[in-house]
This record gives structure tokens, C-alpha cells and sequence, in this order.
């Protein structure tokens, strides 16, 4: 199961703010119990009609079966410290959830 989740930051926030979001974003994929996970901000890739480079920060977790993901999203002391301590900088997020096909 892959989580995929888009951050648009408010445009107000100044570098304190977004050095704590961004502190706190790092912080996710390290949990422990993840296949894998990845943080990064849009790619210098040339502009095309199907990309879109607005968004601040993604987030890319890759969790081992859907118990886990349903744990990070209802049980995570992690999860919910960065959505308590981050939520006040986001203006827009966007997940994408996928299931690998077999």
C-alpha cells in the first residue's frame, strides 16, 4: 500500500515555520514499522501539460499491508505529533493512496 500525500504550505509562513514542517516531515519516513518512505519538493523537470510542480512537499510511505497504513492513521504517536504540530501551515493537502498491483 502506497500513501502518497501533496503539501501546498501557507504562502505567510515564515523560515521558523517552515523549518519545523519540514523537520517534522523528515521525521515520517523513519517510522520504523514502514517498507519505505520518502520526503521531497518538486522536481526541476521541464513543465509539461500532465505535470504539476505547485505543491511545496510530498510525502511518499510505503507501508507492508493495510493494517499498518490504518494504524499510522488512527494510532501513530508519530503521525498525529506532525499533523498536531504541522496542520497550521498546511493551506492545501492532497493524498493519493494506491495498492500495488501483484
Amino acid at each position: 500500500m502506497i500513501h502518497n500525500v501533496y503539501f501546498w504550505l501557507k504562502t505567510d509562513l515564515n523560515a521558523e515555520q517552515r523549518a519545523t514542517f519540514e523537520s517534522e516531515l523528515r521525521l515520517l519516513p523513519k517510522i520504523t514499522y514502514l517498507a519505505s518512505g520518502a520526503v521531497g519538493k518538486p522536481a526541476k523537470t521541464e513543465p509539461r501539460p500532465v505535470t504539476d510542480h505547485s505543491f511545496d512537499y510530498s510525502l511518499s510511505l510505503r507501508f507492508k499491508n493495510m493494517a499498518d497504513h490504518e494504524f499510522y492513521q488512527a494510532g501513530c504517536p508519530d503521525h498525529q505529533r506532525f499533523v498536531d504540530t504541522c496542520k497550521p501551515f498546511f493551506a492545501k493537502v492532497i493524498v493519493y493512496d494506491s495498492e500495488e498491483l501483484a
